[in-house]
């Protein structure tokens, strides 16, 4: 049986025809396509330039086959589609002249070809943080019958040893963007926000950056040995262990309790260690097995290097207080929020563990409902002072964490109750900290939400076009916005779902001052005159 020459090949014009013109675009199966006539014989390519769209047509034909586009200069080589500036490839197709008729190839290339091409090109873009280039080839990805969500986890694999201190925001918010993902499944508009603003943030976040590589040991997983050395921040030693439990078929879960157990041994990182140890579940749970390695060592690192707050005089009563948790000879009268109001983080907490005995759920609700109470009224004038000490470098995002890790700590407590004095006695920490960065005169009323659901249907839907240049902000809107939600589905009836909705209210419709010129120049100032 003879092959068919026709498979796949579409007759267009006649080549005398082009001959005359020197250039022609014809319209072949939705396709666009620009002919040119040159001295080496008929070229074929897409007429949109794959950069920003400008027709390939009105662009200027060089020394050889070199095509540019106009517009912004790009290059092409019309022999092979490539950029000679590193950016998209141009999409060439084979020509052939047959009894004066020119025909096209427009067959596609084999999908594992097509999608190998894409991938390439994406680790070029993702290696410049080419934000829009990203999202083209991420559309491309999903047009190409693939898994777009595949490009998150390329991205998680060519990152998880860039970030020399462990994991970032972007990790996290990957977690959150992928549920806003998920829940907007048939919109692939949005799916590819969702896909490009992951993907953008490991970007920007390992822009520059070499590698720090972990060790290649493994020892048997010991919960105790990999806290203990997590605790010594023996970096090699935890990623030994950890690479023991994935090696053993253990999974998350079977290292889940030893991160959580420490990332509560202290207030450390500002409530990101426990933050990051819950976003790595849900990542591991959506993504597969594939990403639990890098995830997880990445972790391990971040919890190695994390800030133990709890070692510096605010936060020094920390061990005190969980060392008396629930020997206070309270009347049993419950706490309230207004309890922590004006409270430092030493009393915050002694309150707290006096009242260890209660229900802890309880002493949950009102923890966060203290620290949303704080949160709706942070003093915004901390983001206009400019003579004060670095430790009042106060803003937003400062208060955010309380809530993100109440979140993180009712998820993690569910499992393993067991943590509930350790993490309680760090939503006091929070609390206290946060309390004496507030306007008690403010007037909670005008940010009272009667419909919860709206606000929160409305505030993430500005999320698919926040208009933030900094990943770090519009992560903390996302983030927190999430986890707000969460909470006030919970429990809709929560003393603590009135002052939580309030407070996203009044973050979402304020500024954010994020450079703080004056300030940075007079703390520098004061800070080398002291260092002589």
């Amino acid at each position: 049986m003879k092959p068919d020459i026709n498979a796949g090949w579409t007759k267009t014009i006649r080549h005398d025809a082009l001959a005359a013109k020197g250039r022609a675009v014809v319209r072949q199966d939705g396709k666009q396509i620009v002919l040119f006539h040159t001295p080496d014989g008929v070229y074929a390519c897409n007429n949109r330039c794959p950069h920003e769209g400008y027709p390939l047509r009105e662009g200027t034909l060089g020394d050889g086959c070199t095509l540019t586009c106009d517009w912004h200069n790009w290059k092409f080589d019309l022999t092979t589609g490539a950029n000679y500036f590193g950016g998209d490839a141009l999409r060439v197709y084979p020509v052939e002249v047959r009894d004066g008729d020119i025909w096209l190839d427009l067959s596609d290339p084999p999908r594992e070809i097509l999608r190998a091409a894409i991938m390439t090109n994406l680790r070029d873009a993702f290696d410049d943080h080419e934000y829009d280039r990203i999202a083209r080839e991420i559309a491309r990805l999903r047009l190409a019958g693939d898994d777009a969500t595949d490009a998150v986890i390329a991205a998680i694999e060519w990152t998880f040893d860039r970030f020399e201190f462990g994991w970032t925001h972007a990790y996290a918010g990957t977690a959150d963007w992928l549920a806003l993902h998920d829940e907007h499944d048939g919109d692939p508009e949005t799916q590819l926000i969702c896909l490009l603003e992951c993907v953008g943030h490991m970007a920007d976040d390992s822009l520059r950056e070499g590698h720090h590589p972990f060790t290649e040991d493994s020892r048997p997983y010991d919960e105790d040995g990999f806290v203990a050395a997590l605790e010594n921040e023996d970096e090699d030693l935890a990623v030994a262990h950890v690479r023991g439990a994935l090696d053993g078929g253990l999974g998350f879960a079977g290292v889940e309790r030893g991160l959580m157990r420490a990332a509560l041994a202290h207030y450390a990182d500002f409530g990101h260690s426990l933050i990051y140890v819950v976003k790595a579940g849900r990542l591991i749970e959506r993504l597969g097995e594939r990403v639990a390695g890098p995830l997880l060592m990445s972790l391990t690192r971040s919890l190695i290097y994390s800030s133990r707050e709890d070692r510096i005089p605010e936060f020094r009563h920390y061990a005190q207080a969980l060392a008396a948790w629930g020997r206070g000879k309270e009347n049993g009268a419950a706490l309230v929020p207004g309890d922590f109001a004006g409270l430092n983080a030493k009393n915050a907490m002694k309150l707290t563990a006096r009242h260890g005995a209660a229900p802890s759920l309880e002493l949950y609700e009102t923890l966060l409902a203290a620290n949303a109470g704080n949160m709706l009224r942070y003093d915004m004038t901390y983001q206009t002072y400019t003579e004060k000490p670095i430790r009042d470098n106060v803003g937003w995002l400062d208060f955010t964490h309380a809530i993100t890790f109440a979140n993180a700590l009712r998820q993690a407590c569910a499992k393993h109750p067991e943590l509930w004095p350790q993490g309680l006695l760090q939503m006091a920490c929070f609390s206290g900290r946060n309390a004496a960065y507030t306007d008690p005169g403010l007037d909670d009323d005008q940010w009272r939400v009667e419909d919860p659901e709206r606000f929160f249907e409305s505030a993430i839907e500005s999320l698919f076009d926040h208009g933030r240049d900094e990943y770090i902000v519009s992560v903390h809107f996302l983030k927190t916005l999430l986890a707000a939600r969460e909470e006030a589905r919970t429990d809709p009836a929560s003393e603590a779902t009135g002052p939580l909705v309030a407070s996203l209210n009044r973050l979402v419709n304020s500024t954010l001052k994020r450079k703080h010129t004056r300030r940075v120049a007079h703390q520098a100032m004061e800070f080398v005159a002291l260092d002589g």
